[in-house]
């Protein structure tokens, strides 16, 4: 297994492209008042184009990415995995891959790699950062086949050896924590799993309480609410894919209603997301110049065809779990004894604010927490 240095191109022809299919775009009506009750809002995305044509700088973007350290590693049969890998000059320092999900990409991290890396506070924990890219995603290779969490996770976990670490501590969100948890149960290279969304479901998530009960009927209703692009990109993304690898301002809507519907209200009363345009469009780009919208939700597909999410019956993640429940999650942590039932939990904090984005839009929290956990361990 090889690791090669690795930096983000500008794909000049491509960014042409996208430019142009943006500048044609043509608007269309929507409910009045719609805001984002119907989807994406028109309103907002009027404004993120106009910003796309005349205010964001793509290449200046890249060139931000590329002050981090990046490779592409040989994981096994010739797959490569595109990561950031950030090390600390500190030699306390510890292995740490940390995963995103959809539809985020790589720039989750960008505020506290470094500091990860080089905490400001030499009391603080130090790491080696690994933070690949899912693959099928921005500079990864895109699997034969759909594959599901469980397969990522021994791809992440043949990536950590690749890269030097024996041993290494994770830490995970969306997609992260799904993997996280598969890795949590097959790899016996991790030491400890910090987690900020609820991946893997227990075998049996049955209510004893009634505070489990409304937990229960809260997740029934925001399944039925949120997820209808779960199911699509879970059964049929390749429909999805004839529409989407055409549109760049249909993939930034796609994207973009997400970080609306899974982020914390914005504390000036606006609903828009919580991150600026240069934010939104710097991760719709790595989509669109890689040209992997697509190919991102295949791990949809290859969840479904692995058997859904759910902890085999008999099994339990053993290894010492650590808990950042945020509130505005699109799916909140249950009550913490129904998360025992398939986690050895040793950490739970429960957020004062923050949705999904964790590390994007609370990177104060996140880092907190993930070094409180790490510390005691």
């Amino acid at each position: 297994m090889t690791a090669l240095p690795f930096e983000i191109p500008v794909n000049a022809e491509e960014t042409a492209w996208i430019r142009r299919r943006v500048e044609e775009f043509r608007f269309f009506e929507e409910p009045a008042g719609a805001g984002w009750a119907h989807g994406a809002n028109r309103d907002y995305m009027e404004r993120l184009r106009a910003h796309w044509l005349d205010g964001f700088d793509w290449p200046a973007a890249v060139a931000h990415l590329n002050r981090l350290s990046h490779v592409r590693v040989d994981v096994g049969d010739g797959f490569h995995l595109h990561a950031v890998h950030q090390r600390s000059s500190r030699p306390d320092a510890r292995p740490l891959l940390i995963a995103h999900g959809w539809p985020g990409s790589i720039l989750e991290f960008d505020a506290i790699i470094e500091r990860l890396a080089e905490p400001e506070d030499p009391s603080q924990p130090a790491f080696h950062v690994v933070a690949p890219s899912l693959p099928g995603y921005a500079w990864s290779d895109r699997p034969r086949q759909p594959t599901g969490p469980r397969g990522v996770a021994k791809l992440y976990d043949a990536l950590m050896p690749a890269l030097g670490y024996d041993r290494y501590l994770y830490q995970g969100g969306d997609w992260g924590c799904v993997i996280g948890g598969w890795i949590g149960i097959d790899s016996a290279r991790v030491e400890a799993i910090h987690l900020n969304g609820f991946g893997l479901r227990p075998a049996d998530m049955s209510p004893t309480t009634a505070e489990e009960g409304e937990w229960l009927q809260k997740a029934v209703a925001i399944r039925d609410r949120e997820t209808a692009y779960l199911q699509l990109q879970g059964t049929k993304p390749q429909s999805l894919g004839f529409a989407m690898m055409d549109s760049p301002m249909g993939v930034a809507a796609w994207l973009a209603e997400k970080f609306v519907g899974w982020s914390d209200e914005n504390p000036k009363g606006v609903t828009d997301p919580p991150y600026g345009f240069d934010t939104m469009l710097t991760n719709i780009m790595i989509y669109l110049t890689t040209r992997s919208f697509l190919t991102a939700t295949w791990i949809y597909r290859g969840m479904f065809l692995e058997g859904g999410f759910s902890i085999p019956p008999g099994s339990r993640i053993e290894k010492p779990t650590g808990v950042a429940a945020f509130p505005k999650d699109l799916l909140a942590f249950p009550p913490r004894a129904m998360v025992e039932r398939g986690y050895n939990v040793v950490h739970w904090t429960d957020m004062p604010r923050g949705g999904h984005f964790a590390s994007l839009e609370e990177p104060e929290l996140f880092l907190a927490d993930l070094r409180k956990f790490v510390a005691a361990l």
